[in-house]
């Protein structure tokens, strides 16, 4: 261990922190900043702001999607197989890695040129944004949660590198409240893009901590001898290589639980991806200005971010006691609950309406905050029914995001589809003069979005979570030796 990274470990026990559940933190905290800012007001800048056509903005999302769930399972192969050592070595993927993240987050909020409505270039400019800032993401947080797995085998310290995570996220999650208070909900967008400067550079250093101080049991996977390889032996390693991906992917696949994890996890992605790019519009248009002002609806929009960690937090008992899949299958009737409740209510009750977003929400990224879990015990499970010498984190954290990131882009792809076909980019900005019929009309089907989305999707994750057969984590040793 480097002196300098022996000096800080003396220091931080002296204060009873971990260090290593700081370290794996750190990235979150990073990430956390940027990611919910960069979710939460892309699509109304590139919306109302940037003013990109609808055409434009469902081809950049499928250029999205495909890129998303493309890159996951070859970073995921990369990083697990490659000898390159800042692919295969956990904390130099995420120490090179963050600088790139934190200028990917920058490329969406400063225009390429003054738009006009239906601007090409907005619709390449948006193309450009979400992919570049997609790789950079899978590029790091998929090394992140390669080290989920491989920093312990034991249930309690995962649960204490879920707490350290949660805290970090709860820290960053603030970024979206002081963001949204500073721009006035982007109005004054020469503030948004000031602050956003200043939390790219902040999210860098946070992620470089971890580069510079966190290491995985198995960081010496992809070092190499040094000698040069012959054609003959690049090619013979080559043909292994796609072999090797083969046989990994497919036993990967016919995993059972991973199946059943897998489809519950891209209803909830398709969940976060609908209440983060849709609250704010959600809102603007169901609740009256008079009755939640904008430094209200600050406060709101940032409770829906910080929130999810406190209750994760103090949800740590019952992860010990229960295990998170009772947790989790717990939350989703309570979704589903919730929002027929809400249904019932109907769209008058402002207050009641406010709390209903704010908690679904919570309640949504909080049980998303649980996934690395279930994802760990799979991994183990497969390392021990394959007698691996290394845990295939990467590929199963890669191949997961495969069948679930298209959710990020098909959520604001039908949404936004639906809203327009009730007259959203007419009316979006509509005063006391417009119609009010056809105002109704989309205030209407708005509710409707808000309230049977979730009901209709957690009694799908119900039926889909409850054979998942890996219940007991909580209550058994180590998988592998801790060292």
């Amino acid at each position: 261990m480097h002196p300098g990274t022996m000096n800080v470990v003396r220091y931080l026990t002296k204060l009873r922190v971990n260090h290593v559940s700081l370290a794996y933190a750190m990235t979150t905290l990073g990430s956390s900043m940027i990611n919910i800012i960069f979710s939460f007001y892309y699509v109304k800048l590139f919306v109302n702001k940037y003013k990109v056509s609808e055409g434009a903005f469902h081809r950049s999302q499928v250029v999205y999607m495909v890129w998303n769930a493309v890159n996951d399972p070859l970073f995921g192969y990369m990083q697990d197989n490659s000898k390159v050592p800042c692919w295969s070595q956990r904390r130099l993927s995420i120490l090179y890695g963050a600088p790139l993240y934190s200028l990917a987050f920058l490329l969406a909020w400063f225009p390429w040129r003054s738009y006009t409505p239906g601007d090409w270039l907005s619709g390449l400019h948006l193309t450009v944004a979400l992919c570049a800032f997609d790789g950079m993401l899978t590029f790091v947080l998929l090394a992140q949660c390669a080290l989920f797995a491989e920093l312990s085998g034991q249930h309690q310290n995962r649960l204490r590198l879920i707490k350290y995570s949660q805290v970090a996220s709860l820290i960053g999650s603030s970024s979206v409240l002081f963001c949204g208070v500073v721009s006035k909900n982007m109005e004054d967008f020469t503030a948004f893009q000031s602050f956003t400067v200043i939390i790219a550079v902040l999210s860098c250093g946070c992620m470089v901590y971890t580069g510079f101080h966190s290491e995985s049991h198995f960081s010496d996977k992809g070092s190499d001898s040094g000698i040069p390889e012959s054609a003959d032996q690049t090619a013979h390693h080559l043909a292994s290589s796609f072999s090797t991906l083969k046989t990994q992917t497919r036993q990967i696949l016919t995993n059972r639980d991973f199946q059943l994890f897998v489809l519950m996890n891209f209803f909830q992605v398709f969940m976060v991806a609908f209440f983060n790019n849709f609250t704010m519009i959600f809102t603007e248009q169901l609740i009256p200005p008079d009755v939640l002002p904008s430094l209200a609806k600050s406060i709101m929009y940032g409770a829906g971010f910080i929130c999810p960690q406190l209750l994760v937090l103090s949800c740590q008992s019952l992860l010990h006691s229960l295990g998170y899949y009772k947790v989790i299958l717990f939350t989703f009737f309570l979704e589903a609950g919730m929002a027929a409740i809400m249904l019932v209510l109907g769209p008058k009750h402002y207050y009641i309406l406010a709390f209903f977003l704010t908690f679904n929400m919570v309640i949504i990224h909080g049980t998303f905050s649980l996934f690395n879990l279930p994802l760990a015990d799979i991994i183990d499970k497969d390392l021990q029914k394959y007698k691996r010498s290394t845990p295939l984190s990467s590929m199963v954290f890669g191949t997961n995001a495969l069948f679930t990131k298209p959710g990020h882009s098909l959520a604001p792809m039908i949404v936004l589809n639906i809203l327009n076909q009730f007259g959203y980019e007419q009316l979006k900005d509509a005063g006391k003069d417009s119609d009010q019929s056809a105002l109704e009309s989309l205030h209407s089907v708005i509710f409707y979005l808000v309230c049977l989305v979730p009901m209709c999707i957690a009694a799908l994750q119900i039926l889909v979570w409850r054979p998942f057969s890996i219940r007991n984590s909580h209550t058994v040793d180590a998988k592998y030796t801790d060292s």
